[in-house]
């Protein structure tokens, strides 16, 4: 949980900045008048020349390269984005698309990982350097400001989780100071948006969930969850090099803050039928289909997650294997009656969660659960014992699943 904390205010931290001196993010008059203040004082199409990020020649060139890199296709991608360098060998947007193409090789893994740490510190780094020159000629240079803070951002992120709280701390600080001359392109386009938008909402979320860490807050401007979704929602119709992103975001804040399956659902649909090779939204649209009885189709997606890490496709490993697996299993014990083959994938889940060190993960505690369930209804009591010795033994003692466990045992004392 302290980790979790850290992380989320880490991954705020570079956006707090955008709001300081309008006292509030979640203030729309203010946003407007700063909107209006820029039309007045320089045309956005003026700001918006020579800015490489809202060039539309190089986002009609680039879209494929960004599609390849969220399907995983990271050689294709980054062959692109190694042209756009040649090109522009002193702009950092090529070099933080390189970033974000590590980044998101280690999402898949529930970010434990660590094989491309290197390459992505050295990215984002090379990123801060090229756009601090930028700055350094301009001062004013809205789109340096923007890459300083996202590649500040995104490297803090990964300290924190990699409980590098100095590191962690220092970048955060960059982010926010950068963000602060950043802000400015709040309206000329929805890439400068994503940062307020997360702030805005996990702000709030943050007050509402975390009691502890209200005193801190208190130096935060206010957020506005609905405001926050609202602008979310804007990145993700609209946004190019954020607008993936956006949806990554809001489909996790509609299935676990909201409670909104439906809308999450629609959103993993999209970003799993978009891009089919990324293990991360096959199998979180898996797992929403799964909870939301969507056996049939659960079932398909499952498969499909199995067949590819089999075949070792990039992203697909410990963490989709223990996600489809369970799926299967639950669906061949309650839905096929097949006790045989949801135990085979049981096992499998099993297998997968000690392969990635997930040991108190639902899935590992709930596998052994049911295979403790599957081998009493097949009247193997000593099997059965052992399984909910492990469930009693893995499991919080206020839960379900402990509960069960405990009292089977007390029933079954005379088993051996």
């Amino acid at each position: 949980m302290k980790k979790f904390l850290y992380i989320t205010l880490g991954l705020l931290l570079p956006v707090v900045a955008s709001a300081q001196k309008q006292g509030s993010v979640g203030d729309t008059t203010a946003m407007r008048q700063v909107t209006m203040e820029t039309v007045e004082v320089l045309p956005a199409a003026l700001k918006i020349k020579g800015m490489l990020l809202l060039n539309k020649d190089v986002q009609y060139e680039l879209e494929g390269a960004v599609d390849n890199m969220y399907n995983f296709k990271y050689e294709r991608a980054e062959k692109q984005f190694k042209s756009i360098r040649r090109r522009y060998p002193d702009h950092p947007l090529p070099y933080f698309l390189m970033g974000l193409s590590q980044w998101w090789k280690i999402v898949p893994t529930n970010i434990q990982t660590r094989q491309y740490d290197n390459l992505f510190f050295a990215y984002m780094d090379t990123t801060i350097q090229k756009a601090e020159a930028l700055y350094e000629k301009n001062e004013n240079n809205t789109e340096a400001a923007f890459f300083l803070a996202a590649a500040n951002g995104f490297s803090a992120r990964l300290h924190s989780e990699r409980s590098n709280w100095r590191k962690a701390t220092v970048h955060s600080k960059r982010a926010l100071e950068y963000m602060e001359i950043a802000k400015a392109g709040n309206g000329l386009s929805p890439e400068f948006l994503f940062g307020e938008a997360l702030f805005n909402y996990y702000a709030v979320w943050i007050h509402e969930n975390y009691k502890m860490l209200r005193p801190v807050l208190l130096f935060f401007p206010n957020g506005d969850k609905r405001l926050g979704l609202k602008q979310l929602r804007h990145v993700a119709n609209n946004g190019f090099y954020t607008g993936t992103e956006a949806k990554f975001f809001l489909m996790k804040i509609y299935a676990n803050e909201e409670g909104d399956l439906g809308e999450s659902m629609k959103l993993a649909r999209t970003l799993a039928e978009k891009y089919p090779d990324n293990a991360y939204f096959q199998r979180f649209y898996a797992r929403l289909l799964f909870v939301q009885g969507h056996f049939t189709m659960a079932e398909r997606v499952s498969e499909e997650i199995l067949h590819k890490l089999d075949q070792g496709m990039p992203g697909y490993e410990g963490v989709s294997g223990r996600y489809a697996t369970y799926i299967l299993g639950y669906i061949n014990q309650n839905k096929y009656r097949d006790l045989d083959k949801a135990k085979q994938y049981y096992l499998k889940s099993i297998m997968y969660a000690e392969m990635t060190d997930e040991r108190e993960s639902g899935y590992f505690i709930n596998s052994y659960l049911n295979l403790a369930r599957i081998s009493d209804q097949q009247k193997n009591k000593s099997q059965a014992k052992r399984y909910y010795t492990i469930v009693l033994n893995a499991s919080e003692k206020k839960s379900s699943t402990f509960k069960e466990a405990r009292t089977w045992l007390k029933a079954n004392k005379k088993v051996k």
